[in-house]
């Protein structure tokens, strides 16, 4: 029986793609890499930045979690926006503010200016993110060209996560923490000056009014959720301010979903949630980012913490990653082509889990490293062929009106992920590590291999959920045959 990813139309084999439709996905993955750099640059320029703003020790956390809380908080919302206002209008917006936020964030003298400047970061983020897979997604057909769109996106932005750890470091030493936020102004300058030449114009039928309800009940949902689960990781699960935000965070999405069951224009159309490759595509999505993003600081902890590595040469050691994951973007669509999207999530769970399952043998020893070295590649590789199929599967049979919604959920999915896989990890760790007593390498060596099997566990369930529950229900979905004579 084929894949029920498969069962959509698809577009006919062509020699290549136009030079229009070469340009705007060059000028899209480039903004979309730089996005996915911003998640992690400044992660290890962060004492500096305290020492030179007079931020205090446990202040830091803000500059990250200002920039997350925007970022996955506003990403639904945006994605909306973009359908109801234009893609690349808000395109356009969003690069415009990543460029003066980025200016006022290597300027910055105050705290007040750095975790500001860091939040409009966010913001931007929220707004291109959604807007650019929209674009993608509009600017090509299903099938090929969109999968190998897709493909590549998901490479960058994955690569771009793992570069931007690597360029932090050497930045902040042959520099300054300042260039982690300069970077990003030309970039931002060449997108918003050629993206107008190359961009098709934004057609805007009929416009629907702003679901005001859903949209509060959803962004305040997510923002509570986000710092529940950054609190988490700064202090614990316990913590009064993460049980609290937690709480807060589910009923606030409880509401938003009875909400959007009852409004005339809801913002995000319960069947489209209903639609089994929407829903789990998503749920996928969410799993593959939270696994590899929270692995990264596994083996960052691992590296530093056991094997005194310097924080450059922790971060060089994930050129490796950056490599598996840009050849799984590659290959990710040959894959889809095969086999299909969800087969495609499968198999790239299956594989990931594998891979990650092998670091439990890493030891205090440097000749450790090149098991962590083959195994994150081929980590790496997998992971992008899962967040691929998950991709092609959630924003697939869909009309283009609801590409920004779509692409929208996609965006949350990542942005969540990547926020909530580390705290979590990070609480297993530290479980571990108490349980054993101690705070010396042995230890922490114990708690990051007891994440990592809890890790390995996670992509081997999704693998399981992946391969059985979108075909069933597909399969109770399908309408029952005409009567003879009709």
């Amino acid at each position: 029986m084929a894949d029920v990813d498969q069962v959509r139309p698809r577009q006919a084999a062509s020699p290549s793609m136009t030079a229009r439709q070469r340009l705007a996905l060059g000028l899209l993955l480039s903004a979309g890499f730089t996005l996915a750099v911003d998640f992690s640059i400044l992660n290890v320029a962060l004492p500096g930045i305290g020492a030179d703003v007079g931020l205090p020790l446990d202040g830091l956390q803000w500059v990250a979690t200002a920039f997350a809380l925007c970022a996955a908080g506003f990403t639904l919302l945006f994605g909306r926006l973009a359908d109801m206002f234009g893609r690349r209008r808000l395109f356009l917006a969003g690069m415009a503010l990543l460029g003066v936020a980025s200016a006022a964030g290597g300027l910055a003298t105050s705290p007040a200016a750095l975790v500001g400047a860091r939040a409009a970061q966010g913001l931007a983020t929220a707004a291109v993110t959604p807007a650019a897979l929209a674009l993608l997604t509009t600017s090509f057909p299903e099938g090929p060209h969109r999968d190998r769109a897709l493909g590549l996106n998901g490479a960058l932005m994955a690569a771009g996560f793992t570069a931007g750890a690597i360029l932090g470091g050497v930045l902040t030493d042959l520099l300054s923490w300042r260039w982690a936020f300069f970077v990003n102004v030309p970039v931002a300058a060449a997108v918003v000056a050629i993206a107008p030449a190359v961009l098709a114009p934004d057609r805007l039928g009929r416009r629907p009014r702003l679901d005001v309800p859903g949209a509060v009940t959803v962004t305040a949902g997510l923002l509570a959720v986000v710092y529940g689960l950054t609190a988490a990781g700064d202090t614990s699960w316990g913590d009064p301010r993460t049980v609290a935000a937690l709480a807060a965070g589910g009923v606030l999405l409880a509401a938003f979903w009875v909400i959007e069951s009852q409004v005339a224009a809801p913002l995000v159309p319960v069947t489209v949630l209903r639609r089994p490759g929407v829903r789990w595509g998503n749920v996928a999505g969410l799993t593959a980012f939270a696994t590899e993003t929270s692995l990264v600081f596994l083996l960052t902890l691992y590296l530093q913490k056991v094997l005194g590595y310097s924080p450059l040469v922790a971060g060089l050691s994930f050129t490796v990653l950056g490599a598996g994951t840009v050849l799984g973007g590659i290959a990710g669509p040959k894959v889809i082509g095969r086999i299909g999207g969800r087969s495609a999530m499968v198999a790239g769970f299956a594989v990931q889990a594998a891979a990650t399952l092998t670091l439990v043998r890493l030891g205090p020893e440097p000749s450790w490293t090149a098991l962590l070295l083959v195994a994150t590649f081929a980590g790496g590789v997998a992971n992008l062929v899962a967040i691929v199929g998950f991709m092609v599967t959630a924003t697939s049979g869909l009309p283009d009106r609801e590409q920004g919604l779509a692409t929208g959920l996609a965006t949350m999915s990542q942005q969540v992920g990547i926020t909530m896989g580390i705290p979590i990890m990070s609480a297993v760790v530290t479980a571990r590590v108490h349980g054993l007593g101690g705070q010396g390498p042995g230890a922490v060596l114990g708690g990051i291999t007891t994440a990592i099997v809890v890790n390995a566990a996670v992509c081997a369930a999704m693998a399981i959920v992946a391969a059985v529950f979108p075909r069933r229900e597909a399969l109770t979905q399908v309408p029952p045959a005409a009567p003879p004579g009709t």
